[in-house]
């Protein structure tokens, strides 16, 4: 048994590695040594953990001798090429990009709702789910265990940090130019998101719906083991800076209410309930910036579905929407190794 593994971050310069890495050390994950990895590019930088100064290292297919676990977020591509030759070294992978997501060999986890699903690696990879699909699960998978879930109507509103670095700076620069009244340049976003909205989160498909949209569908099948689950989902990108938030209209096998919803809640881990309206308390996400759990609020009975709840959950996507949920699911795997 490994009771301290070595522990690499693949994409360690980024946002989500950082965040891996104050998640690691705020946790106090009980490593034996951290290796950070990152592009050619970004190689000799250094970055600091538990007081001492780490060198990135460049990511080669000689990297991962005598590593036990690899959090992967540099990209799907990246991941597509090394991902396999981890794991061929003897090290579990814990990718964050949509590369193995719906490989059959490949589990799915979220910590707080499939854990045992960490187990059945037979590729000795595990997939953390789409941000927006965690943090929407958060919220209803109380309400699946209480009433079986059977359908989900959802609009996201996406923070542009979704989009990376670049998209914090695009409405960083959108916002300067309107209060000086020079002119707005768009490069990340097809329209100006300083003071918008765009109905437009990853591409297109020939259905009308995004690649984002049905990530929901698909990735939120397999975590909750639900085959014949129904979605329809609407991603937005919003001019805020950090974490998501979803509007749900969720249908149940057996009728709900809401005193019943919001005492589901109670003693679940990762999620919160912040649920009382007429007092100014609902999530918002300035409140869950930074934060580990996300937050469910404005729960009521919707007026156009039986058997159904309208809710609103909110969300850190850097955060519990992919370095948390990795870094959560590196626990499981070192309690097993």
């Amino acid at each position: 048994m490994i009771n301290q593994p070595h522990v690499a971050i693949v994409g360690a310069t980024g946002a989500v590695g950082r965040e891996m890495l104050v998640c690691l050390e705020e946790r106090n994950f009980p490593l034996s040594q951290l290796t950070l990895l990152a592009s050619a590019r970004s190689a000799g930088q250094t970055m600091t953990f538990r007081n001492k100064d780490i060198k990135v290292q460049e990511l080669t297919d000689k990297s991962f001798e005598g590593i036990d676990i690899a959090l992967f977020s540099a990209g799907g591509g990246i991941s597509l090429e090394y991902a396999p030759i981890a794991a061929a070294a003897g090290c579990v992978v814990i990718d964050n990009s949509s590369a193995f997501r719906m490989d059959e060999d490949v589990p799915l986890v979220v910590p707080e709702i499939n854990p045992e699903a960490a187990a059945n690696r037979p590729r000795q990879i595990i997939a953390n789910p789409n941000c927006s699909t965690i943090i929407t699960l958060m919220g209803l998978a109380p309400l699946h265990r209480a009433f079986g879930l059977k359908g989900i109507i959802a609009s996201t509103y996406q923070a542009v940090s979704g989009s990376g670095a670049q998209g914090i700076e695009e409405l960083n620069e959108q916002i300067r130019a309107l209060v000086e009244g020079s002119q707005v340049h768009t490069k990340v976003y097809p329209h100006q998101i300083a003071h918008n909205v765009i109905p437009h989160v990853d591409v297109f498909q020939e259905t009308g719906y995004t690649k984002e949209e049905q990530k929901m569908l698909h990735e939120g099948r397999k975590i909750l083991n639900l085959p014949d689950l129904k979605v329809t989902c609407t991603c937005v990108r919003v001019p805020v800076m950090r974490s998501h938030s979803i509007s749900v209209s969720a249908l149940f096998e057996k009728t709900p209410s809401v005193t019943e919803a919001q005492e589901a809640y109670r003693d679940q881990k990762g999620v919160r309930l912040v649920d009382d309206p007429s007092q100014g308390l609902y999530p918002v996400p300035l409140n869950t910036t930074g934060k580990d759990d996300c937050e469910v609020g404005r729960i009521r009975l919707d007026q156009v579905l039986p058997n159904a709840l309208a809710l609103w959950v909110v969300g850190d996507q850097v955060r519990k929407g992919a370095a948390l949920n990795a870094v959560q699911i590196a626990e499981i795997v070192a309690a097993r190794l």
